[in-house]
Parts: C-alpha cells; sequence; structure tokens
C-alpha cells in the first residue's frame, strides 16, 4: 500500500466516524504509528481532521459546528476569563470607540459592554452576534474573509477597514505572552491586530495566565507605553520586568 493511498483510507475513515485514534488507523491500515501521524499531518495540512494527541477528528464545516467549536472554546478557563474581562469592562467609559477582535476573552468583555452605550468595532462574527441582538452597543463590523471555525473576519478588506478608523481603545487576546511581546499563531489574525493596535490610542491584552511563557508562530506586538496587560494571575518576574521596562502597564485582576 502506498502512503497516498493510506492517507486515502484513512480520510474515508476519519469522515465516517469523525474521530480516530492512531492505533486504531495503524492496526485497520497498516504501518507504524510514525507513518500513520504523518498521514494525520497531511490531513491536517489540507483542512480535512484536527490533529489531537493520541488520534484526530474531522473539521466539520457547518455552521453548527463552527458555533459549537466556538462556544465551546468560550468555556475553558470561564472563570478566569470572567474576572479578566470585567477589570477591562470598568475602563471602558460611556461614549468611548472601542475595537475588540474575537479572542474568546474578548467575547466575555463583550458580554458586560452590552448595556454601556460605547460603539465597538470588531471582525469577530460571535461578537458582532452579540451586540446586535441585545444592548446598547453600536456595532460596526470589518470586511473581509470568514477565518475557519471561529467566526473571525480577516484578510486585506479587514485590514483596510481598520486602516480607515480610529478607537480610543483596542482590547485585544493573544495565544502566549513572553518578556518579548504577545504572541499569536495565524498570520492572517497577526495582520489584523497589528492593524487594531494602529488605529487606537491605547491597547489592552487580556490574557489569562495559560498564556504565560507560550511563544506562537509570530509576535503580534512587542510591550510599548501605551499598553496595558490584563491578567489573572502575576506572570514570570522577566516578563513582568519587560513589561515595566516598555513603559506599559500590568494590572492584576483579583479572582
Amino acid at each position: 500500500m502506498t502512503n497516498k493511498q493510506r492517507t486515502d483510507l484513512i480520510e474515508h475513515f476519519i469522515r465516517e466516524r469523525k474521530y480516530a485514534d492512531l492505533r486504531t488507523l495503524a492496526e485497520k491500515f497498516g504501518g507504524s504509528l510514525s507513518t500513520v501521524r504523518r498521514a494525520l499531518d497531511t490531513l491536517e495540512d489540507r483542512g480535512v481532521v484536527r490533529r489531537h494527541h493520541g488520534g484526530a477528528s474531522l473539521i466539520e464545516t457547518d455552521a453548527l459546528a463552527q458555533e459549537y467549536d466556538f462556544l465551546s472554546r468560550v468555556q475553558r478557563q470561564a472563570d478566569q476569563k470572567h474576572v479578566i474581562a470585567s477589570l477591562v469592562a470598568d475602563q471602558v467609559r460611556p461614549g468611548t470607540t472601542v475595537i475588540l477582535d474575537g479572542g474568546t476573552t474578548t467575547y466575555a468583555v463583550a458580554r458586560l459592554l452590552v448595556e454601556k452605550r460605547v460603539q465597538v468595532i470588531t471582525n469577530s462574527l460571535p461578537v458582532a452576534s452579540l451586540l446586535g441582538v441585545v444592548g446598547n452597543a453600536e456595532t460596526i463590523v470589518t470586511g473581509g474573509s470568514i477565518l475557519g471555525r471561529l467566526g473571525l473576519l480577516v484578510g486585506p478588506l479587514c485590514e483596510a477597514s481598520f486602516e480607515q478608523v480610529h478607537a480610543d481603545l483596542a482590547i485585544l487576546g493573544g495565544t502566549g505572552i513572553t518578556e518579548s511581546g504577545v504572541w499569536n499563531h495565524n498570520p492572517l489574525v497577526i495582520a489584523a491586530q497589528r492593524k487594531m493596535i494602529a488605529a487606537a490610542e491605547r491597547t489592552i491584552f487580556a490574557l489569562d495566565a495559560t498564556k504565560f511563557g507560550r511563544k506562537a508562530l509570530s509576535l503580534t506586538a512587542p510591550f510599548a507605553a501605551h499598553m496595558t496587560v490584563v491578567t489573572d494571575t502575576r506572570p514570570a518576574p522577566s516578563v513582568e520586568k519587560a513589561i515595566g521596562d516598555a513603559g506599559a502597564k500590568l494590572t492584576l485582576a483579583e479572582r
């Protein structure tokens, strides 16, 4: 059996069952665990599956699956996100123009802004949907192409939208934070976030403790004087020092 034949059979198997573990695939289609991993890597690169520890699951493309994926992420570290979001939302005054990105912590912030009379600019379809149904916020949605299951608008149209606006405050998330700054994993998300930062007078990064010490594909932004990092746990001394040395601010939310 060639590698392509094995990969095609594995794809068909996962499409039928939605999930499969490595050992089952190796036993059913032959080859070592390393061979199966390479086949799954190929399928993941093609956007067919998402790799997990010990296996892979089918990437659903329907709207319900997209919503479920985002909402399931919202539930992770929900208590920490709420504590952080509360502190961030307290800094948003009525009449403020706010940029909100598509992170799950910023979605928690959006929930707390629904009754405030603010203007929100966002590239997040979940945030826009929330604010469009309830509350007093005026919501402006950027253009762009939808990024997978996150409900994010990205790409040249999105970036051009942020180039044409000005905001008092940008509230962003991130994949990781180190002494170098805040990191993210997707080039399109990173490009959009950089435009958000440039469009705003101040930027708040809302990050829970799971992001500490993590690097991703690229550095979204180094620390700067117009930035505040809001989190629920004191970071490593090297990170705290880097924030202070750059003139940025660290704010700790009390649980």
